[in-house]
């Protein structure tokens, strides 16, 4: 598939500059499938970095996505070339890689909705189990937050976890996020039945800095 980070030396350069970027600091790019510039970002945190996807990260990412640790969350991975077309983005949604040490961590996924009457939001985001529990995606989810308030105009976000999914309530509620409620019998789980789902949302000015 066509990278959604453009050329090899278009990545070298975005890279390059990336690294000479105080923590927690946002490079938008503008790629070739994308004609909406700065919607495919590269965002650079102390442990993470977020950016567009690459050549070979979509069979990465869904063999994160089948490990138990995740799948008990998110049921199947989709095909691999689902998660290429993910990683391409369109009109409303834009997949990102998440990035520790230079290896895949996982994936990070915003959506929006572009109705000036409900204009907002939206995140989620998955860590391969051996990057867990280490604060990575606490600051994987401030940074994307920050990106959307900051560069994409938004002025709430949401996010939707399983109500029993207690790390990653923890893990967003560092970030500012809020319960709003639950809603009840909202996703149907791998095992086949449906479960509750915690509706969490931010305000641009409830926003945690690290």
């Amino acid at each position: 598939m066509p990278s959604a980070s453009g050329t090899p030396a278009s990545r070298a350069h975005h890279a390059a500059r990336a690294s000479s970027l105080p923590a927690d600091s946002v490079v938008p790019v503008t790629t070739p499938d994308d004609d909406q510039a700065g919607s495919h970002p590269i965002l650079v945190g102390r442990k993470v970095t977020l950016r567009p996807g690459r050549p070979g990260d979509a069979r990465k990412l869904r063999a994160i996505l089948a490990e138990p640790s995740v799948s008990r969350w998110w049921a199947e991975p989709d095909p691999v070339e689902v998660i290429e077309e993910e990683l391409r983005g369109d009109d409303s949604a834009v997949l990102l890689v998440v990035e520790i040490d230079g290896k895949v961590a996982g994936g990070i996924q915003y959506h929006e909705e572009n109705d000036p009457m409900y204009r907002q939001a939206g995140i989620d985001i998955y860590l391969g189990g051996r990057f867990q529990g280490r604060g990575a995606g606490t600051e994987a989810v401030r940074l994307l937050a920050r990106f959307l308030f900051e560069q994409r105009g938004h002025h709430r976000i949401t996010i939707d976890p399983a109500a029993a999914n207690e790390p990653a309530i923890r893990c967003y509620a560092k970030v500012g996020f809020r319960p709003v409620g639950v809603m009840r019998q909202y996703e149907r789980g791998p095992d086949g039945t449906f479960h509750d789902g915690l509706l969490m949302d931010l305000l641009r000015d409830e926003l945690t800095r690290a």
